[in-house]
């Protein structure tokens, strides 16, 4: 039996945004899910789930949760042992992209949740040959089942975070970047910036996919998890 692995999900999705992954990893892998709804800090969502979490795992976070998982790499990282990074920034929003995120808050609080919705999950966010028509269903369905209380919390987390480019540099776990290449804000080149900074980290870029690749190319990204799991662990 391989080391546990713990998912962190991306902004407004639920453990069904890796229901591929869960299912493929699962056969020889404990598999946990760590929801990251009910704080509004990164470093809040990481103590939870260090509190709960087996004594030693693996990390695959996607989006907001790449971002909780650098918090965690941050606090133990003893007990990590290797890091999967999808679609992540390790850098802190700058006071403009910060101030971008306050329409769409207030959006939520008060009471225009489809709105926010219709901007996270926006066509332009995925691939020009994803089916989102066909996506929206779950989508809307994960983000209702979050709501517009629990996703403010998640904005001001990603919000307020901190700055984690000195945490790329000491990751000595095998480490994993995965990009999409047609994610219009975590773009290849800025994939590449965070695979750079990391002691050998592999970097594997998904064809056909933005937003979220686990749903739009789900059997790649089982496959690069896969081998990522089977990759020997280094000294740390």
């Amino acid at each position: 039996m391989g080391d546990p692995v713990v998912f962190i999900p991306p902004m407004l999705c639920d453990a069904r945004v890796f229901a591929d992954q869960i299912a493929e990893l699962s056969r020889d892998h404990p598999v946990l899910f760590a929801p990251t709804r009910d704080m509004d800090t990164i470093e809040a969502i990481a103590a939870q789930i260090l509190s709960w979490a087996p004594q030693e795992f693996a990390l695959a976070g996607g989006g907001m949760g790449g971002m909780v998982a650098l918090e965690l790499l941050r606090r133990a990282p003893k007990r990590i042992t290797r890091v999967a990074f999808i679609n992540v920034n390790a850098q802190a929003d700058t006071p403009k992209t910060a101030a971008d995120r306050e329409p769409i808050i207030i959006a939520a609080k008060a009471g225009r949740f489809n709105d926010v919705i219709a901007e996270r999950f926006a066509p332009e966010r995925f691939c020009d040959d994803t089916d989102v028509t066909a996506l929206m269903p779950l989508l809307q369905d994960m983000a209702e089942g979050i709501g517009a209380e629990a996703f403010v919390k998640q904005a001001r987390a990603v919000q307020r975070r901190k700055d984690q480019q000195a945490v790329l540099r000491k990751i000595k776990q095998p480490a994993l970047v995965i990009s999409s290449d047609s994610d219009p804000d975590n773009t290849k080149r800025r994939q590449d910036f965070v695979a750079e900074m990391i002691p050998y980290a592999k970097h594997e870029v998904i064809k056909g996919a933005g937003l979220l690749p686990s749903l739009e190319q789900p059997a790649q990204l089982s496959k690069i998890l896969r081998d990522w799991c089977r990759q020997p662990l280094v000294l740390r």
